[in-house]
């Protein structure tokens, strides 16, 4: 979080714990000089290895110091006689070790300052002082001392913001007020920090002295301050001072020695010889650059003109620039109280909170609190802020008339607030009251805002929706407009010849639809005449009479007729329906055609690209074929050449030389190289098929086969043939793996011929040599 790199943090941890193991060193004395020396033990060995630093140089920093005399330095070894009564040997261990801390400390609040130290200017900021409290034990020292010192300074800070900074405030604004009364501590504080008779300026001049002690300091301050009331004399080396939380005495032992806070040259050397850097920069560190600012805060503030650089002036300085600080903020206080002196959780003394109570002032900050107004606001931030409340407008009012009217509307009572000059004073819970009737008020705007406003906006939606539609209408009909015209322009160019083509269709069709019309109500009127014929007829005959004649109503008539000419325009329609589908048919019958004829050319495209492959495999297997052939025949050549004599007697290979069962004499082996036709049609060693002939035979019948494939599904790509194949894409397909099987095949075959080839001529040759080589034998045993 603090950006701090591994390496420093490391650094950071061994120099507290090199801190922490200097305070086991122990010291003991050597031959009977009395001389003290460093005893060597761990706590030497850890101490040094931590600060990175040899143990002799550490050993001898802590037993000796440096006496500079003149321009020369004289070292001198520290006896045990001076170590107990000054404690030089331990006091320069902790002076080393508190000087390491010191700055370790002072190292760290650097960095956590530049981390935060980033918007300063543009930003306020909100800090937190935990100081210790006030400290009283059976002895108390020089830390005790400057503790309580910074707490009676933080009591008067707290006394004059609570107490005497808020009767001043009502005083100057006229209010009606009893002042309440409070113990101030100005004169203690006079005490520690007057000059030139003051404890701190005091004890800083007897530091300055070689020869002073404790004892002299204690006189020396019993001599001077015995007259003042907060300063108590004692025996001895001890004085009293009445503090704001009761009396304490200390014991002026050591304080001399902490307040020089010593640090000789030879630890300043060991520190620039470590091994660490930070110890190094603390090393490099000048105490006159590092407490100029506070000398010169110091001076600012009190008027002093310091020149020491003792731990008093140090911490003195420190305060007033904390307290300056502090000066220039809004301050807001806690206290703690203890409950008991036992430090035991459950126990409560009475006696040791009261006392409490009553010395840090809390008593006085009570009766002020209850009594007084906590709760203030400017006349003009209070009508800024609550005029809403009154129920006429209050523009040409002056503040104050405005914050007495809301007073009043809200019936406030006369105890529970006063008018000022500049300011409303209300006690507790007043602006709570005010605080809820402001807020019912806005709500009751805020709603009245709410219906206004979704009124308003709501109007204006609708306004903006009318007028998107009537916007959105214009743009659709112009889009349409112009498509319409685009549309008849490509209509009336590309597709006139088929529209009269439909046209003629449709009058053609609906002129035999209407002769079929007319002829059937010709029909029918033929037929109504006569039946009219029939039925005068029918009429002369006797004894028939009139009224039996039934003629059909015109009414019918008209009727059958409309039923007719509905049932017709039915059937014209449905025809105009039909013709419309089929004309939608056969568009999407060009499409079909149009994408057809695309595959086809990639089809074509494929098998030109199908064909160029296989022509360039059936070359390379070709030329792989000669190859074999060219080997087998220099195989031959070499084996005639080895062996032009040699006869061949194996019972798998009966080859022409060997013997006849009729004991005729062997034929030899012309030695040339046989005919390439020759080796292909001949078989080998009485009757065995020749493996070339075969793959030559193979190729020749797989070549035709492939080409005669490939001439078929072309012809029925192109439609000039009516074969069994239905998808040329999938013929072509399985054609090309049949030759890819084939292709492999047919180069282990190859692999496989010229293999046995070889164990062919090698196995002839040795036989050869074997049946050579038995003939001479027979010939030697005849």
């Amino acid at each position: 979080m603090l950006r701090i790199c591994k390496e420093d943090q490391s650094q950071v941890f061994e120099i507290l714990a090199a801190i922490l193991w200097l305070g086991n060193i122990k010291f003991q004395t050597i031959d009977n000089e009395n001389h003290v020396e460093v005893l060597a033990d761990e706590a030497l060995a850890n101490a040094s290895k931590l600060m990175k630093c040899t143990a002799q140089g550490l050993m001898v920093a802590l037993s000796t110091h440096k006496i500079r005399a003149g321009s020369d330095n004289i070292s001198k070894i520290k006896t045990l006689q001076q170590a107990s009564s000054v404690q030089n040997a331990i006091d320069a261990r902790d002076a080393l070790a508190k000087f390491m801390y010191g700055n370790l400390f002072d190292w760290l609040m650097e960095q956590i300052n530049k981390l935060l130290d980033g918007n300063q200017n543009s930003w306020g900021s909100i800090n937190i002082l935990d100081i210790y409290g006030f400290e009283s034990f059976k002895k108390n020292s020089f830390e005790q001392f400057c503790i309580n010192y910074a707490n009676e300074r933080l009591q008067q800070h707290f006394n004059r913001h609570l107490l005497k900074l808020e009767q001043e405030e009502y005083a100057e604004d006229g209010i009606d007020w009893a002042k309440v009364d409070f113990e101030d501590n100005q004169e203690c504080l006079d005490l520690f920090e007057k000059k030139p008779i003051g404890l701190l300026s005091l004890l800083d001049e007897e530091s300055n002295f070689p020869n002073a002690t404790d004892l002299t300091l204690a006189n020396k301050l019993n001599k001077h301050l015995n007259i003042n009331p907060f300063f108590k004399g004692q025996r001895g080396r001890a004085f009293g001072v009445r503090h704001y939380a009761g009396e304490v005495v200390y014991d002026t032992n050591g304080f001399m020695e902490k307040n020089r806070d010593p640090l000789h040259s030879d630890f300043i050397q060991l520190l620039s010889s470590s091994n660490c850097k930070l110890l190094q920069s603390f090393a490099s560190r000048k105490p006159d650059q590092t407490l100029k600012s506070l000398r010169n805060s110091v001076s600012q503030l009190s008027g002093l003109e310091s020149s020491t650089q003792s731990v008093g002036t140090k911490f003195k300085a420190q305060l007033f620039k904390l307290m300056h600080h502090l000066e220039n903020t809004t301050p807001h206080f806690i206290r703690c109280l203890k409950p008991n002196r036992k430090q035991l959780p459950g126990v409560y003394e009475e006696d040791l909170v009261l006392q409490q109570l009553l010395c840090c002032g809390i008593m006085e900050v009570m009766r002020i609190a209850r009594a007084g107004y906590p709760s203030r606001k400017t006349h003009q931030d209070f009508a800024g802020r609550y005029a809403l409340l009154l129920p006429e407008r209050s523009e040409h009012l002056d503040p104050l008339s405005i914050s007495v009217a809301i007073l009043k509307q809200l019936n406030v009572l006369p105890e529970m607030y006063q008018v000022g000059c500049t300011k409303v004073y209300l006690r507790t819970a007043q602006i709570a009251r005010l605080e809820e009737q402001r807020t019912k008020a806005l709500q009751g705007i805020i709603t009245v805002q709410n219906c206004f406003r979704g009124s308003k906006t709501r109007r204006h939606f609708h306004e903006l929706i009318d007028g998107a539609t009537t916007l959105q209408s214009f743009v659709r009909g112009e889009n349409v407009r112009r498509k319409f015209d685009s549309m008849s322009k490509t209509y009336d160019v590309n597709t006139l010849p088929v529209v009269n083509e439909q046209l003629a269709a449709i009058i053609c069709l609906q002129s035999a639809i209407r002769g079929w019309l007319t002829r059937k109500q010709l029909n029918d009127k033929y037929k109504l005449r006569q039946s009219s014929q029939d039925n005068t007829d029918s009429r002369r005959k006797p004894g028939r009479k009139i009224s039996e004649v039934k003629v059909m109503p015109q009414e019918q008539i008209e009727e059958l007729q409309i039923t007719l000419l509905a049932e017709l325009q039915k059937r014209v329609a449905k025809a105009e329906q039909n013709l419309v589908q089929k004309d939608e048919e056969n568009a999407a019958l060009r499409e079909q055609v149009e994408e057809f004829g695309k595959k086809w050319s990639e089809y074509e495209s494929k098998m030109k690209t199908m064909e160029e492959t296989w022509q360039m495999q059936m070359t390379s297997l070709q030329a792989s074929l000669a190859a074999a052939r060219k080997s087998l025949a220099a195989d031959n050549l070499t084996l005639h050449q080895q062996s032009p004599h040699h006869y061949y007697d194996s019972e798998d290979y009966p080859s022409i030389g060997s013997q006849t069962p009729g004991g005729s004499t062997p034929r030899k082996i012309p030695n040339s190289m046989p005919d390439l036709r020759m080796a292909k049609e001949q078989p080998i060693n009485g009757g065995r098929t020749n493996p070339v002939t075969t793959l030559l035979m193979e190729f020749e019948q797989q070549t035709q086969n492939f080409e005669s494939n490939c001439k078929a599904i072309v012809e029925v790509g192109s439609g000039n043939s009516s074969g069994s194949i239905l998808n040329p894409e999938e013929a072509l397909r399985r054609l090309r793996n049949q030759f890819e099987i084939w292709k492999k095949n047919y180069k282990a075959k190859l692999r496989e011929a010229k293999t046995r080839l070889q164990k062919l001529s090698h196995g002839e040759n040795h036989r050869g040599r074997r049946g050579w080589w038995g003939k001479i034998g027979a010939k030697m045993l005849t």
